[in-house]
């Protein structure tokens, strides 16, 4: 008798600790929290300080030495993240100045390179910044801003470069866009592929701020592993489909953390979750540019997002 009633109160504890637990997928979400941004100023400002991120998305053009002034801010954001001890998750990139007015250069220096030219500018990389550990071998890679948003076999021959020299690091075998030709180019990218990857990273704009979840959906099933969500948030403007509004803006970065948390762990007929979240950005721009996305204006003063963001983030940060 004595056995029946503790097994009874067992299960009655059980009970009442679940009704009492929170509600919703946040309270099982298991993601991390970075943010991106291009500016090292970020890093001595109250309300970044304030969030307690410990890591940090930064592009890199893959050219990263041509240019002197070049070379100069990718040592400056790198020595300032250092100093302030965040962890920096390094893209590469096309080179700068090549996608202009939404067309993409045809000059030399803008063509897609060798695996070969890659693998020396990321030897020189690594030489040079041995405390980088986390990379992406290319920025957006289906997105017709790239030199390789056709060829799929060339951006997997850059994640085999970069698997091959950094061995130990963290790797996201393809950064892509959450276009409608997402699923076929992660197809053709894991048939050249080494190692079977189970790292990707996704840029889910288009759920984020439509309020929906195909994209993001269609790549968990697509492949393997772990999902990042590379790069993500509330769009304040993005040409005449978006315009100008930071309460916007504000509502969509507080859906960017409930799809995450909606797939954060495994679930029926899925294969993979989202790990981590880079927002991208901490900096916003000048009124007028064609995309912003940022959490503080230009001077440092936060946005609505910015608040939305807090209140979430530093529970999930640690």
């Amino acid at each position: 008798m004595q056995r029946r009633i503790a097994f009874l109160l067992g299960l009655l504890a059980i009970v009442a600790a679940t009704l009492a637990a929170p509600s919703g997928a946040s309270a099982a979400s298991k993601y991390r929290v970075g943010i991106g941004d291009q500016h090292g100023t970020m890093f001595s400002q109250t309300a970044f300080q304030a969030l307690g991120i410990k890591r940090v998305r930064y592009l890199v053009p893959w050219d990263w030495r041509r240019v002197a002034g070049q070379r100069a801010e990718v040592e400056g954001f790198l020595a300032a993240a250092q100093i302030a001890r965040k962890e920096v998750f390094v893209t590469f990139t096309a080179s700068r100045g090549c996608w202009r007015n939404g067309r993409y250069s045809t000059a030399r220096r803008c063509r897609a390179p060798s695996a070969k030219a890659y693998g020396r500018s990321f030897r020189n990389f690594r030489n040079a910044f041995p405390q980088v550990r986390v990379f992406a071998p290319w920025n957006e890679a289906n997105h017709v801003s790239q030199p390789i948003a056709k060829s799929p076999k060339r951006a997997a021959s850059y994640y085999n470069v970069v698997r091959r020299h950094c061995r130990g690091c963290t790797i996201v075998a393809a950064d892509v866009l959450d276009q409608s030709n997402v699923v076929r180019y992660l197809r053709k990218f894991r048939r050249h592929a080494k190692g079977s990857p189970r790292r990707w990273g996704l840029h889910n704009y288009s759920d984020v701020n439509r309020k929906r979840s195909k994209g993001t959906r269609a790549v968990l099933r697509a492949v393997p592993g772990e999902l990042w969500l590379t790069e993500t948030g509330g769009v304040v403007k993005f040409g005449p489909s978006f315009p100008y509004s930071e309460s916007r803006a504000a509502n969509r970065t507080k859906y960017m953390f409930k799809l995450a948390d909606t797939y954060s762990r495994k679930r029926s007929g899925m294969k993979s979750r989202i790990t981590r979240i880079y927002p991208y950005s901490w900096t916003g721009v000048r009124r007028g540019e064609r995309f912003d996305a940022g959490l503080t204006d230009p001077d440092g003063s936060t946005r609505p997002a910015y608040e939305v963001f807090r209140s979430i983030v530093r529970k999930k940060s640690k």
